[in-house]
């Protein structure tokens, strides 16, 4: 997708929330008849039947007829597709779409094409029943036949064009690279390079911080919990945005740079799950520590390190040239010798084998082990570097 920000006037933004309002009112119901399915009933009615009681419904409610139809349309026709990838298992099943939350729109036909170039940081768009709207031209617009009007929780409206962008080729190096994720180190690579996406600044923290005490004493439905609401919003809005910015660049380099990208094969989503409780037997209703606070935290370097964002722009940009690693033991296992064991990781960021004295960053002796597809299991599945039969050498003090 080809993004840009769009800056549409006080009456113009009143018309796109209407067409936000209309697009999620549609896809509501279309998910209300689609859940309200039992065995003993028939089938759901389709895009087709979808599509005629929209004809129908239009006819009978003005506020519904005041809308576009386009724009009622293509809800209708993104849910059908969330319905077919659904049962195809690529993704999981359609949930509601809420107001300040899903707000959006597409566009397709003729009015999608209609772009006009006002000098050289701005153009317009045609928005049906809205009007030019002004958008910032921040590279070449592509020739698309539809496009995504979206805002986010900050406020912000962008518009997206429907265009794959072709993807970045290989050098023909045949190099090679690996990539450790980790907190405190993002991404470490096997050629020594230690990157790290950045975070919340100190300043930012403690406004954070100052903004939930402040939302926790606001009254529900005043003015003051909105404007409290519109400020955290811009808060992670602007530390996502930077956030999306390296994993681009650093996809990008990447992509330009190796042949082949190794990565590991993580799941973040379990990975990220929350602690379940535990009852206490002792006393009925009441439960044991769980260290969730610590796994919260946990959960949240994680996520603001962009390591599910990384691989997916990776394969985007590169695709058949990303191959995952079983991760196992990874971080355990020196990269020059091959024995693994778990003294070899003195601390967080210092790796020395208690067998031949390599020294290293932890996280890049993790990413060589990576980059060779060196992934050992504790019956030692991958052969090592060296003889089986040799006894350990304990490393000599200098």
């Amino acid at each position: 997708m080809s993004r840009f920000r769009i800056y549409p006037t006080p009456a113009q933004h009143a018309a796109l929330l209407h067409h936000c309002a209309h697009a999620r009112h549609i896809w509501n119901l279309a998910l209300e008849q689609w859940s309200m399915w039992t065995r003993d009933k028939g089938p759901t009615p389709g895009y087709v039947e979808q599509s005629r009681q929209l004809t129908e419904a239009r006819a009978a409610f003005g506020w519904l007829r005041a809308g576009s139809q386009t724009v009622q349309q293509q809800a209708l026709r993104d849910f059908d597709h969330a319905i077919r990838n659904f049962h195809a298992g690529t993704h999981r099943r359609p949930t509601w779409r809420k107001a300040g939350l899903h707000e959006g729109f597409r566009i397709v036909g003729p009015p999608a094409t209609r772009i006009v170039k006002l000098n050289r940081k701005w153009s317009q768009v045609l928005v049906p029943k809205v009007g030019w709207v002004r958008f910032r031209r921040s590279r070449a617009v592509p020739d698309a036949k539809s496009y995504r009007v979206t805002r986010d929780r900050a406020g912000r409206w962008h518009i997206a064009f429907a265009v794959i962008p072709k993807p970045i080729p290989a050098p023909g190096t045949g190099d090679v690279v690996g990539v450790d994720r980790g907190i405190a180190v993002s991404a470490a690579l096997s050629t020594s390079d230690l990157l790290a996406c950045p975070g919340w600044s100190k300043c930012e923290q403690e406004r954070l911080k100052d903004l939930q005490r402040r939302l926790a004493r606001c009254l529900r439905g005043s003015n003051r919990r909105r404007r409290v609401k519109a400020a955290l919003a811009k808060l992670h809005a602007r530390a996502a945005d930077r956030r999306k910015d390296w994993v681009e660049k650093t996809s990008t380099d990447l992509a330009r740079r190796f042949d082949v990208i190794r990565v590991e094969e993580l799941r973040i989503a379990s990975m990220t799950r929350r602690p379940k409780p535990k009852p206490d037997a002792q006393r009925p209703g009441s439960y044991l520590p769980n260290r969730r606070r610590a796994k919260a935290g946990l959960n949240r370097g994680i996520l603001t390190n962009g390591w599910g964002d990384l691989v997916r722009r990776l394969e985007d940009k590169a695709p058949g040239r990303v191959e995952k690693v079983n991760p196992a033991y990874t971080s355990q296992t020196c990269s020059v010798c091959g024995h693994c064991a778990p003294e070899n990781r003195e601390n967080q960021t210092v790796f020395r084998c208690v067998v031949c004295g390599h020294r290293a960053h932890a996280d890049v002796n993790a990413a060589v082990n990576i980059a060779a597809g060196r992934a050992v299991s504790a019956r030692r599945e991958t052969p090592v570097l060296v003889s089986p039969k040799r006894e350990p050498q304990l490393a000599t003090s200098a």
